[in-house]
This record gives C-alpha cells, sequence and structure tokens, in this order.
C-alpha cells in the first residue's frame, strides 16, 4: 500500500472507530506497517488540516471528527486527470497556492482505484519550468482579500515607474496565465488592476475596506467583458 493509499485508509479507519481512539500499535497490525510508519503518517495528516488528534492516558490513541472530514469521493478517471491539472497550474505565484497544496493532499487521501492510479499517471508526466515567488507578497494580498482589509503596496507598472499605493481589495482577474488584483486605489481615486507579479511590497492594515463591486471597478476598463469562470458556478450562490 502506497503513502496516499494508506493516508486515505487511516482517514477512513478512525472515521468508523470514532468517537473511539485506536492506538498507534493497533492501526500498524491493521495496515501490516511499523508504528513508526503509521505515527509519520498521522503526523501527515495533522499538518495538511485533516482534524485527527491524539490524547494519552488509560483509552487514549488516535481520534478524527467524522463531521469534519472528507467522505469517500467517488471521482471518475476524467475527473481525476481534470483536478491534477488544475492543481499543477496552481504554481507559486497562484492565490492562495499553499492552501491548495494542502487540499489536493487532502483529494488525493480520499481517492481510490482508477481515479487515483489516473491522477498519479498524469501527475508524473506534469512539469512546469520555477518561477520567482514573493511569498511575503502573495500572503499580504491573500490575507487582505480575505479579511476585507485596506492594503499597502508598492508597484511598478509597465512603464517601469514606481508607485506607493493604498488601495482596497475587490477581487482577482486571471487572463493569459497572469493574476491582478483588483481594487480601488485611494491614491488615484479609481479601479485599478495591479499585477501580482509587479507588487514588489504589500502590507495588509487593521481598516476594514469598503465593499467595491467588482463588474463597477473593471467598467470602462480593458477587462470589461470578464465573465465567471464556468468551473466555479458550484461555488457561487444561486440568484
Amino acid at each position: 500500500m502506497n503513502r496516499t493509499a494508506r493516508l486515505y485508509w487511516l482517514v477512513e479507519e478512525l472515521r468508523a472507530a470514532a468517537p473511539r481512539a485506536l492506538t498507534v500499535a493497533v492501526l500498524a497490525a491493521r495496515c501490516e506497517v511499523s508504528t513508526r510508519t503509521v505515527q509519520r503518517d498521522l503526523q501527515v495528516l495533522m499538518d495538511t488540516g485533516v482534524p485527527v488528534r491524539t490524547t494519552t492516558g488509560r483509552g487514549g490513541g488516535w481520534s478524527i471528527d467524522p463531521a469534519m472530514t472528507l467522505p469517500p469521493i467517488r471521482f471518475t478517471a476524467d475527473e481525476a486527470a481534470a483536478l491534477t491539472v488544475a492543481l499543477a497550474a496552481a504554481g507559486a505565484t497562484t492565490p492562495y497556492s499553499g492552501a491548495a497544496r494542502t487540499a489536493a493532499q487532502k483529494i488525493a487521501a480520499s481517492m481510490t482505484g482508477a481515479a487515483a492510479a489516473a491522477a498519479r499517471d498524469l501527475a508524473a508526466r506534469i512539469v512546469t519550468l520555477p518561477s520567482s515567488d514573493d511569498s511575503a507578497v502573495r500572503g499580504a494580498v491573500e490575507r487582505a482579500l480575505s479579511a476585507h482589509t485596506v492594503l499597502r503596496l508598492s508597484y511598478i507598472d509597465a512603464a517601469g515607474r514606481r508607485s506607493a499605493r493604498v488601495v482596497e481589495p475587490a477581487g482577482l482577474l486571471t487572463a493569459d496565465g497572469r493574476w491582478y488584483l483588483i481594487a480601488w486605489c485611494r491614491t488615484r481615486q479609481a479601479g485599478r488592476g495591479f499585477r501580482l507579479d509587479r507588487i514588489t511590497a504589500a502590507v495588509p492594515g487593521a481598516e476594514r475596506a469598503r465593499p467595491r463591486d467588482l463588474a463597477t471597478l473593471l467598467r470602462g476598463s480593458a477587462a470589461a467583458d470578464t465573465v465567471r469562470p464556468t468551473a466555479l458556478g458550484p461555488l457561487l450562490p444561486t440568484p
């Protein structure tokens, strides 16, 4: 049993026993691996956000909150391949790429059979060229978007001009492999798009940003004809 399959198996064993705890020794015997291997795998699950926990003392061991875990997901081989490609595209400069990696581990742990085999086969045949990654800038943009707070930027435009901006983030735009922060720029008193790889520094503040309509900020710009990605349809609220 490879690690991906074993992680899935561990989650399902803990789900089946919940709320009762299972010891590492019991899990190792059932999986026919060493206790050290099981201990490492349980730590991987914990590090990726799976709600496993350990208790000490009589009756202690490892347990999981079944309400907070993924049930078995029956992906087709094509669906698994599509997810593999989408996750591969979430490179180092993509917003929320760190969260995408932990999500990928959880999804991989939930896949079995032909879907898991298709995902592993395709993943082994995808490569990428390294790109520069300013994780501090990306992290600051992510926090400001999630918390709806004002953001202070240092920015270099297409002509190489540097400027300092105070912006109210409204959303993200992706086009031709590039990502842009769409925001109300207090410095220019207008809606603006800031290419993420041209932001040299970003500091989120504590001040709440005013709610801004993304379509309104894009109106009259080269990106006025943007549409919602169809793949995000199931995540959007019903009108």
